[in-house]
């Protein structure tokens, strides 16, 4: 299984001058999910993807020996559709800006991979994000609930030929480490307090 991280997005919701990925939790928050990826040990190989929209991130990953695929920077489904499009594999794509992700739900995640499927989408209920302070912009009803995309997915890549008519699963799995994600300038000021 290859761990696809999604670094090439303008962070455009965060209205900052700097990239977001770049921003410090202990670290960059980059850094962390890569780290967390790498310490999970269920990965043959990591790949950050990048695009115009992030030349510093792409930096500090290179910099770190972080293997990098640059995409157009058109949008989060055209860039990662053009990196599935090169692989040939089992997947985990996350989000870069998931600051809480660790190893031990990277392992969970995982092990619920089944390749009879081709998109598995990781979900969290709107009820959770709430109570943990949260919102988002993106849901699906699911399982009678309302919920939201975590930026996680287990991919079958050996079947994408696009990313039109897919046919996607849902897990939910309501976890701080995986809903927690930077998309505004509130969600880091709250991670402080995380």
């Amino acid at each position: 299984m290859i761990g696809i991280v999604m670094a090439g997005g303008k962070g455009t919701r965060m209205i900052m001058d700097n990239e977001k990925l770049l921003l410090k939790y202990k670290k960059p928050i980059i850094l962390h999910v890569v780290d967390s990826l790498k310490n999970s040990k269920c990965f043959t190989k990591i790949l950050a993807v990048t695009s115009i929209n992030s030349p510093k991130t792409k930096k500090l990953l290179e910099e770190n020996n972080v293997e990098t695929f640059d995409t157009s920077g058109k949008g989060y489904v055209e860039d990662l559709n053009s990196v599935l499009k090169n692989i040939n594999d089992d997947v985990f794509v996350t989000s870069g800006d998931l600051p809480l992700l660790d190893e031990e739900i990277i392992q969970i995640i995982t092990k619920k991979f089944d390749p009879k499927k081709i998109w598995t989408s990781i979900l969290v209920t709107k009820n959770f994000l709430t109570s943990i302070g949260l919102e988002s912009d993106f849901s699906v009803n699911f399982d009678n609930q309302i919920c939201h995309y975590t930026g996680i997915s287990l991919v079958n890549s050996k079947n994408v030929s696009s990313m039109e008519k897919l046919s996607e699963n849902y897990i939910i799995l309501d976890d701080k480490r995986i809903g927690f994600n930077l998309n505004s300038k509130q969600d880091y000021d709250l991670l402080g307090t995380a």
